[in-house]
């Protein structure tokens, strides 16, 4: 764990027990749900359900409905165009709740250990990375990416 870090997480193929297995490790302080709908067909990690888990565990949540990735961009990441997805995500980054969403989880990274947190278990085929980036860019810290394995393993680099 690198002090000051910006963490990302996605819960892909991960049970709850090891996702918070995996914050708990990094020390994280804060989880900040970046998905635009904060609901899922894996067992609890829709918001509610996942909010209280993570209470449970000492570890606050906010969901940052600005930095989800709109509609559009998550239907060209489902056909597998990339670059439009890209695209897409970088222009809603623009947008006035996007930045005024980006511009909190700058401030409250600044202040606690924060994981950013999506689906996508490989950072590379998720927009947490592009968040990740360009608030990096903002306050000069470093990127984590947590990894949750099946087994309740975790890689961290």
């Amino acid at each position: 764990m690198r002090a000051g870090a910006i963490y990302t997480i996605g819960y892909e193929g991960a049970s709850i027990p090891a996702f918070i297995a995996a914050l708990r490790r990094a020390g994280i302080a804060l989880v900040l749900d970046i998905r635009a709908a904060p609901v899922s067909r894996k067992k609890g990690f829709s918001k509610t359900p996942l909010a209280k888990h993570l209470a449970e565990a000492g570890i606050s949540y906010r969901h940052l409905r600005g930095l989800g990735t709109p509609k559009r961009g998550r239907e060209a990441a489902r056909s597998g165009d990339s670059p439009e997805f890209e695209r897409i995500f970088r222009a809603h980054l623009e947008e006035p709740e996007a930045l005024l969403d980006l511009g909190e989880a700058e401030t409250l990274a600044k202040e606690q250990p924060i994981c950013l947190l999506c689906l996508e278990r490989d950072p590379k085929h998720c927009h947490r990375l592009i968040v990740a980036d360009r608030m990096a860019a903002k306050t000069g810290q470093k990127i984590e990416h947590l990894y949750v394995a099946p087994s309740g393993q975790q890689a961290l680099f």
